[in-house]
């Protein structure tokens, strides 16, 4: 396909393929004349990779390309350029100035990390150790007791999510779901809570239906 198909069937304009061309996140396609080059499948393929790691990801072009070389690199596997991808993904961050606090968190981190056998990117669990002091200097460092419960729920998450990647048919498509599943797959985890914290909280603490506005008495 020329150029023009390639942009019809990805999406993508015509001057964003040629940007990509000259940073070099797209390979060139197959020359049949000075000025025109053949494109097929991989160039497609390539496309809404970069196109899910830049738009959809929010990853830095520098970042884009560490991906893309673990992506061709025969040797890296599956799990490496995963973990290249996790690592160039925004996090949450919250620098806790409490050095007590920050004492407190990484301890719970560290016990969490240690009880689940999970070795993870020092940026993650960075974000975390700040996230959880961050908690603890607010005065809600309670809400640590139900930090096993979330682990458990995101342990199910996270099967969820690479179980489905894994049937993918290639390197480059797992990578993409693995992104889109991410980065949509949190904003959907957002609002599923908040739905669920509706339907918990009114049966938690709803009033029983007839008895709006109607006092408790008090007790003694």
């Amino acid at each position: 396909m020329r150029m023009a198909e390639l942009s019809s069937t990805t999406g993508v304009p015509v001057a964003t393929v040629k940007y990509y061309l000259r940073e070099g996140l797209l390979h060139p396609g197959e020359r049949t004349s000075p000025n025109q080059a053949r494109y097929d499948d991989s160039h497609v393929r390539r496309l809404r990779l970069v196109r899910a790691l830049l738009d959809v990801g929010g990853l830095s072009i520098s970042a884009v390309k560490n991906v893309l070389a673990a992506v061709d690199a025969p040797e890296t596997s599956v799990h490496d350029v995963l973990g290249v991808t996790q690592h160039g993904l925004p996090l949450a961050r919250a620098d806790a100035v409490d050095v007590q606090a920050r004492a407190w968190a990484q301890a719970r981190v560290e016990e969490l990390l240690d009880q689940r056998g999970w070795g993870c990117d020092p940026a993650l669990v960075e974000s975390l150790v700040g996230l959880l002091a961050t908690l603890h200097t607010l005065g809600h460092a309670d809400i640590a007791s139900v930090l096993d419960a979330y682990a458990d729920a995101a342990q199910v998450v996270a099967e969820a999510d690479l179980g489905h990647v894994a049937a993918l048919p290639n390197t480059e498509s797992i990578v993409e779901g693995a992104v889109v599943g991410t980065v949509i797959g949190d904003a959907l985890l957002v609002t599923l809570r908040r739905m669920a914290h509706t339907a918990v909280s009114a049966r938690l603490f709803a009033e029983p239906e007839g008895r709006e506005g109607v006092s408790r008495p008090e007790s003694g």
